[in-house]
């Protein structure tokens, strides 16, 4: 039984399945359609030592919708860290206080130094260019939702990832997740430099993924069932990276990539945030509006999927079904003001 989270490694595909049910289990939760308070008196410990918005105030959310409370902190500035304080202290520090603790920071292999000085449950939030778990089970979660509402199966699926793969630690979780459910196809396309770890192709090639690199977005991508695209790291380049980098359009997922190259139920995903500004190669808000585009869908699976994670560690899935009741405020229809149904 998982003890932390720190990497899709660590999870069985029996676990995973366990997770994706329970969080399915909480989706009337997460829709704010019922309230529970499964973890009343718990207290998160949100330890942000790198900037963070959508995650951290989704593990925020998950927590306190399952009836516990937060203390956040974020930044390495005014930390005790920052004053040379050691993981392990931190760690046996904070797990005198909280009862479930989120970590993101910089430096990869930093979270599970962390909780390898705790028994208190650890969720890894990013640690550097290494792994987000979380993230790759909500995205796991978000494919299998919009391909049941398809009528797809999982199986032999083609998934495209294209952006910064070196640096994306989402699609390094991601494509360790997908392995577990081969066969499956996954192309990657990378600008020159940002390629996908090579130790990390030949390893999910072995557990049965069939993987092709392309060099750009040109050509036929019909059938493509998820485009999987994500932000150029630039913080995490140095500043020779930085300086020579001139990223093109031709690696920019846009209304007209997905009408000309892909098929009509192609799905779009990103982890966030993208790059809105107009002269950024990222994911393109023209496709807002269009239902393909299931960003604000995937975000939204954030939240069930993050309360299952917290459900499972602190072992209280069972309870979950006689503790919940309507919610007595008002809910709108639909969060945002453009979404569609797929």
């Amino acid at each position: 039984m998982m003890s932390h989270l720190l990497s899709i490694d660590s999870l069985s595909r029996d676990e995973i399945d366990h997770l994706m049910r329970v969080a399915a289990r909480l989706e009337p939760v997460a829709q704010r359609r019922k309230v529970t308070r499964v973890l009343e008196g718990a207290v998160l410990g949100n330890l942000f030592f790198e900037a963070s918005t959508r995650t951290r105030v989704s593990f925020h959310t998950a927590f306190s919708r399952l009836g516990g409370s937060v203390c956040d902190t974020t930044g390495f500035t005014f930390s005790s860290m920052a004053k040379g304080e050691s993981l392990y202290d931190t760690s046996r520090v904070m797990s005198g206080y909280c009862d479930a603790i989120v970590m993101r920071h910089p430096e990869q292999g930093s979270v599970a130094e962390f909780a390898a000085a705790t028994k208190v449950p650890v969720i890894n939030a990013g640690d550097g260019p290494g792994e987000h778990p979380s993230q790759a089970l909500l995205d796991f979660y978000t494919i299998d939702k919009e391909f049941t509402l398809q009528g797809k199966a999982l199986r032999d699926a083609h998934v495209l990832m294209t952006g910064d793969l070196k640096y994306g630690r989402t699609v390094h979780s991601l494509i360790r997740l997908l392995a577990r459910y081969a066969p499956m196809r996954i192309t990657l396309v990378a600008p020159p430099g940002l390629e996908m770890p090579h130790h990390l192709i030949e390893r999910v090639s072995r557990q049965g993924l069939t993987v092709e690199v392309r060099e750009s977005l040109a050509g036929d991508f019909s059938d493509v069932d998820v485009v999987y695209t994500t932000r150029i790291q630039k913080e995490r380049f140095t500043a020779e990276m930085i300086e020579g980098f001139n990223l093109s359009r031709d690696f920019t997922v846009d209304r007209a990539f997905l009408d000309s190259r892909c098929g009509p139920t192609t799905i779009v995903m990103h982890p966030l945030p993208r790059d809105s500004r107009p002269e950024a190669n990222d994911l393109d808000v023209d496709l807002n509006g269009d239902p393909r585009l299931a960003i604000f869908r995937q975000t939204d699976n954030g939240i069930p999927v993050r309360m299952a994670i917290f459900a499972t560690l602190l072992k209280v899935e069972e309870h979950i079904e006689r503790d919940l009741r309507d919610v007595p405020w008002f809910v709108p229809p639909t969060v945002g003001v453009d979404d569609a149904t797929f």
